[in-house]
């Protein structure tokens, strides 16, 4: 259940990392998190939004049991692909991250927001729900898998996957928008551990007029700006 949401009275600092491999950008989610923990007994603090495209490309696997065997690709089929592989502490299964994907971590202090973190992946959703609405593409939820699909019934297609980790209700990790990113790479895992599941991007769904990265970029901080304002929940 939602509590009720404070008076959001933080700034949010939002950085665009460019592109940048995945350890250095846990490092500094990691800081980050720490800051806007410790940041608590002054009014104000800053909560964070990174954006970034992870280069090189990498696997993500979490801790949840069976995850690694939904990695399917060969050492030597990743090596020619140039893509790395690394463990992670968020939630979820397994996925990939690499160019033309836009991931955002959130650094937020979910007390503040009145959010849990149910209701946290839901307000995730709905950013991502709204951003791509802005480009002529109809997302939606499904009630059995996190995170934002487009198409029906047989025909859905994930164009976004996300997974947290929240410590002392301040998230880290976040979500990972696929623009033009390089949906082959897919086919070295199960993604997210869905079998049969098909995985698209903003450029598949809508050809030549696919918007750019900083027009993603630009309007999914605006779209996260409003759901964080006092009264949108």
């Amino acid at each position: 259940m939602s509590r009720p949401r404070q008076s959001v009275a933080a700034e949010l600092e939002v950085r665009d990392l460019g592109r940048m491999p995945y350890a250095e950008a846990l490092q500094l989610q990691r800081r980050l998190q720490a800051q806007v923990i410790a940041g608590r007994a002054r009014p104000g603090a800053p909560m964070h939004l990174l954006l970034v495209e992870h280069d090189p490309p990498v696997i993500t696997v979490s801790r949840r049991r069976g995850a690694r065997t939904h990695l399917l690709a060969a050492p030597e089929s990743l090596a020619r692909e140039g893509v790395e592989v690394a463990e992670t502490d968020r939630g979820g299964d397994i996925t990939y991250h690499g160019p033309g994907q836009l991931v955002a971590y959130p650094i937020l202090d979910l007390n503040v927001l009145g959010l849990r973190l149910h209701s946290y992946m839901r307000f995730l959703e709905q950013i991502v729900i709204d951003t791509i609405e802005a480009f002529g593409v109809t997302g939606h939820r499904d009630a059995c898998a996190t995170g934002v699909w487009v198409g029906d019934g047989a025909d859905a297609r994930k164009i976004c996957a996300m997974g947290v980790r929240v410590s002392r209700w301040v998230s880290m990790h976040g979500l990972a928008l696929n623009v033009t990113t390089n949906l082959e790479h897919f086919e070295l895992i199960v993604p997210c551990g869905l079998v049969g599941r098909e995985v698209t991007s903003l450029a598949r769904e809508t050809g030549e007029q696919c918007p750019s990265m900083d027009e993603v970029k630009r309007t999914l901080v605006e779209r996260l700006l409003r759901e964080m304002a006092p009264g949108s929940a």
